[in-house]
């Protein structure tokens, strides 16, 4: 009798990956959609990883005000600067300095609007930032923010990535890296935008070297929340179904041929989009808040604002997204300053103190980091004629010495001012903070230790701090 001949022995290897499910790669996508398969923790690419040291915070809302708001006009009250207004600035001030648009000897110029003490601490903020204000023992303002770049699109980068060139992973992939996400339907970082993109573009929040997958998702609060999410016309979502299971066998068989993790990454995306498809359309639909809640942040249905982006965040934290970015346009006040503040700091006022007051609310603040920030201040000098002053066309040029960023829940001691400048505003004099130094505190109530939130590229390891960066403890409750 002659023995019946293995079928799987005269197979190529794609027929065999074929027949049995993908093999390797059902693997791969199986360990990139669950970390605990494998024995090596963490092994799926978005699956929650815990961090180094206990954490303060479980997710982040951090806010930039995009193009550098004034601090002397919002957070860093000088009435010496006031009351030497018109006065030719120091030369220490200007000789030798890096400038971005200042070329003569320029003249100081005090704030006009009034500082009102609030909470228990006496936190003192601008007359346009009242309810703000209600909510100050919630607050704490570091006044001594210094970077190193003194153009928008340099120091949007060197912010958020620590570097100020292009290529290197946003504050927002490091965090989805080291921890995961807890909802398997929504990115584990989402951006939210209001008005232009800022100068340098989403490599505000892409993925450098880490794996694409912990890249910013863009939202949008009209049209489709997520561009080519939607199905095309004549596709239901049975047949999208089909499309992406034909897709991801191809990947895993590519998987099993080559090894490459990223395609890993790109099945893991693909399943996520399809699942998105559901959870987004409904999470971005905010009608079925209660009115007082839509009053009480300024938010309108259909509408694109900060008010809306923040009660957004509410959301998206509420669903366990770990770090959501907003980004608010309009803050670049080379002129027109006195005329546009009031206006930009509105907008901002209303929906912060609803978004605090909202998660202490529901229990979310204290498990909930918000970070606002810009990539610089605002110089004390003048940018513009000094016979101008009365008008509004007066502005402030960019700040790199000197400025403010303000912090609450997630572990923040709240109604404090960390560190000081001197009197006209223009340098720190009592505990000065470098934006590593920020950003390791960030991570440092997420429970990662910024030295140890590495990534091996190009035959080096890579962190978010570069080389240095200490924890601002003076704001940690």
């Amino acid at each position: 009798m002659i023995p019946k001949q293995n079928y799987y022995l005269n197979e190529t290897r794609r027929e065999f990956l074929k027949h049995t499910g993908a093999g390797i790669g059902a693997l791969g996508l199986a360990s990139a959609m669950n970390g605990n398969l494998f024995a090596a923790p963490g092994a799926g690419p978005l699956f929650p990883r815990k961090p180094h040291r206990p954490a303060r915070a479980k997710n982040i809302i951090y806010i930039h005000l995009v193009g550098g708001p004034s601090h002397l006009e919002l957070f860093d009250y000088k009435p010496e600067l006031v009351r030497r207004n018109g006065e030719k600035c120091p030369d220490h001030m200007f000789k030798g300095k890096q400038l971005a648009f200042i070329r003569e000897h320029p003249t100081l110029l005090g704030t006009r609007f009034k500082y009102h003490a609030h909470g228990q601490g006496g936190l003192k903020l601008s007359e346009h930032l009242p309810l703000m204000g209600t909510i100050a023992d919630e607050l704490a303002i570091v006044k001594t923010v210094r970077t190193e770049q003194f153009n928008h699109a340099p120091a949007q980068l060197f912010l958020h990535t620590g570097f100020e060139r292009f290529g290197r992973p946003g504050i927002g992939s490091w965090v989805s890296y080291g921890l995961g996400t807890e909802n398997r339907d929504l990115p584990s970082y989402v951006v939210l935008i209001t008005g232009s993109v800022a100068g340098a573009g989403n490599s505000l929040w892409g993925s450098g070297f880490l794996p694409t997958l912990h890249q910013g998702v863009e939202f949008r609060s009209k049209g489709d929340p997520v561009l080519f999410l939607s199905n095309p016309k004549g596709i239901d979502p049975g047949s999208r179904r089909d499309i992406v299971d034909g897709i991801n066998f191809l990947n895993k068989t590519a998987l099993a041929d080559v090894g490459d993790p990223e395609i890993a990454t790109r099945i893991a995306q693909y399943e996520l989009a399809y699942r998105m498809q559901s959870s987004v359309p409904e999470l971005m639909e905010i009608r079925n808040e209660r009115t007082a809640t839509l009053e009480a942040y300024g938010a309108k249905p259909g509408a694109t604002s900060l008010a809306n982006n923040c009660l957004l965040a509410r959301r998206l934290v509420e669903k366990g997204v770990r770090f959501v970015q907003l980004f608010d346009q309009g803050w670049d006040h080379h002129s027109g300053l006195f005329g546009s503040i009031p206006n930009k700091a509105r907008q901002l006022d209303r929906p912060v103190a609803a978004l605090i007051a909202d998660l202490r609310e529901r229990g979310l603040l204290d498990e909930t980091l918000i970070v606002i920030g810009a990539e610089f201040g605002r110089t004390p000098m003048l940018q513009g004629l000094s016979n101008n002053r009365a008008a509004n066309n007066v502005g402030r040029d960019h700040h790199k010495e000197a400025y403010s960023m303000v912090f609450a829940g997630g572990g923040i001691r709240g109604g404090v001012s960390h560190g000081a400048t001197d009197e006209l505003g223009y340098a720190a004099v009592e505990d000065p903070v470098h934006i590593h130094d920020i950003n390791a505190t960030i991570l440092h109530q997420l429970g990662l230790d910024h030295e140890r939130l590495t990534f091996k590229y190009q035959g080096r390891q890579f962190r978010l701090t570069d080389v240095h960066g200490e924890i601002v403890h003076g704001i940690l409750s």
